[in-house]
């Protein structure tokens, strides 16, 4: 039997980027279907939270990401450029925000198709891995799209005729995330249960095993 499970998935995310290769490697070898639920990164969808929080959240989040990354022998480097627009000294967040819009919208389109996590996680491999720059140019898009088996000028005109459906279905993303008891990401749900963080994927797989996980 087939199990079924959500990932709440952010393009922005380091910790997302450590765990979605992970999380499509273990679909790939159980009997397991995830689908991508995209996300608005946190900067975009409740900026003011980056405002009030503790000032040394994101010297946290960046040294302990690093840390992670080379635990687990993954390639990781802050993006650039970010795909937010954002004033990493003054937390500053423009108004105008192409790129992640464009990158979550993408990653809606390709889940519509049943290959979001492919997607999620050829997509963030350049963006976070340091070994592009400028991801957002050239056929560096393309290529991880091709990578999915996707077609990105396919995904582009579905962004460019759907944008108001999209971003609804992203904002369901996040309603639905709540409803299952968290609101950060990566988060993986099952049967209900919510496993929040990078470190979480072997419980959640553990659970599944309870619940007749099977190889293919």
């Amino acid at each position: 039997m087939t199990l079924k499970a959500d990932l709440y998935f952010s393009f922005r995310s380091p910790y997302s980027y450590l765990a979605i290769g992970r999380y499509r490697a273990l679909a790939e070898e159980f009997d397991l279907e995830i689908a991508l639920r995209t996300v608005w990164p946190i900067a975009i969808r409740a900026p003011e939270l980056l405002f009030t929080g503790n000032p040394a959240a994101p010297r946290y989040i960046l040294m302990d990401s690093m840390r992670v990354a080379q635990h687990l022998g993954i390639p990781y480097r802050w993006p650039r450029p970010d795909p937010v627009n954002q004033n990493l000294m003054t937390r500053e967040i423009a108004e105008e925000q192409p790129l992640i819009r464009r990158i979550c919208r993408l990653g809606q389109a390709a889940s519509r198709r049943g290959k979001g996590l492919a997607f999620a996680d050829e997509v963030s491999r350049i963006i976070f891995s340091g070994e592009v720059d400028g991801w957002d140019e050239g056929d560096h898009l393309a290529g991880a799209a091709s990578r999915a088996v996707l077609d990105l000028a396919e995904l582009d005109a579905e962004v460019a005729s759907d944008a108001a459906a999209l971003d609804s279905e992203i904002a369901d993303n996040q309603s639905a995330l709540e409803a299952a008891g968290h609101w950060g990401v990566p988060t993986l749900v099952f049967e209900g249960e919510p496993f929040f963080g990078q470190d979480r994927i072997e419980m959640a797989k553990w659970r599944m095993e309870q619940k007749g996980l099977t190889k293919r």
